[in-house]
């Protein structure tokens, strides 16, 4: 009998742990990004040993379609060569069907931004006659006013909403929190979706504190958000590749167009580094220009 995905995996995190010698946090994410690609193996009733260089391309492509970041998926595959190493170096294994598994190119290409017309456009193809359209509504004015990441969305709860004080909490990467004012706009359609629809719904145990339920009273997915807003992108014939992240970089994007400075929006996005917020520099031509020719000391008339 073929051991399981999960005796591979807890020998392999033995093996980073006890030979490699890794930090607990790269053997949380090596583990993490295994368990990955465990549930893409079991839903093909695939064992370790049977994973072929063809699995693991559509694997990465289901990242990427998904809206991972090269970068992020750089980060899977190494762990997957990794575990691969691993189970050759253990004798599992022959061959390594990562060897040929190609990293994607990590380039600064610039996001892709909606301008306020088009979010008004999707926001505005939302169904309100249906009860998720309430929903689907405020979820998108809390991604676009609020630059949260899906993964922060989906877990919003109702204990970190300070409406009175203007702010809501959100529980980011590594469980780093951080305060982002939140708009009117998003005050109101979460009242609407909380106090009109989600108050006659049957809520499973354990999920009432999630903000956005599913139809069957569970918190949202991921998987979901994504398809809400493509769905919504073909209605109004947006021909833009958009995602939830898209909502985040529009956030971005029009607030340092509205003057805000680097160190601010750092804040409110929750980046580690000013480095990963000077991707949303990338503003038309016009606009630096201006910038420079107002604020530049050599520009000045004396």
């Amino acid at each position: 009998m073929t051991p399981s995905w999960d005796r591979y995996i807890k020998e392999f995190v033995s093996f980073l742990k006890i030979e490699k010698g890794l930090a607990e946090n790269s053997i949380f994410a090596y583990q993490n990004d295994i368990r990955k690609l465990r549930d893409f193996a079991d839903i093909r009733e695939v064992s370790p040993p049977q994973v072929t260089l063809d699995h693991l391309r559509t694997f990465v492509k289901e990242l990427s379609e998904l809206g991972l970041s090269a970068r992020t998926q750089s980060r899977v595959i190494s762990g997957v060569k990794q575990f691969y190493y691993f189970l050759q170096l253990e004798g599992e294994i022959t061959s390594d069907p990562s060897e040929l598994l190609e990293m994607p190119k990590i380039g600064r290409k610039l996001p892709e931004v909606l301008s306020v017309e088009e979010i008004d456009a999707l926001i505005g193809a939302i169904d309100l006659s249906k009860p998720e359209g309430h929903r689907n509504k405020a979820m998108l004015e809390t991604l676009y006013s609020c630059g949260l990441r899906v993964t922060e969305l989906v877990t919003l709860k109702f204990e970190n909403l300070f409406f009175d004080e203007g702010f809501i909490r959100v529980i980011g990467k590594g469980n780093k929190q951080r305060l982002v004012p939140v708009s009117p706009s998003v005050e109101k359609e979460i009242g609407i979706y909380a106090k009109e629809i989600r108050v006659h719904q049957k809520i499973q145990p354990g999920q009432e504190s999630y903000v956005f339920l599913n139809r069957r009273g569970a918190a949202l997915t991921r998987v979901m958000v994504f398809t809400i807003i493509r769905n919504l992108a073909e209605r109004v014939g947006l021909t833009k590749t958009i995602s939830p992240h898209t909502f985040r970089h529009s956030f971005a994007t029009h607030l340092l167009e509205g003057g805000a400075n680097l160190r601010a929006i750092q804040e409110m996005l929750g980046h580690e580094s000013i480095t990963t917020t000077e991707i949303y520099t990338h503003l038309d031509q016009n606009y630096l220009r201006e910038a420079v020719f107002s604020f530049h000391p050599r520009n000045q008339k004396r």
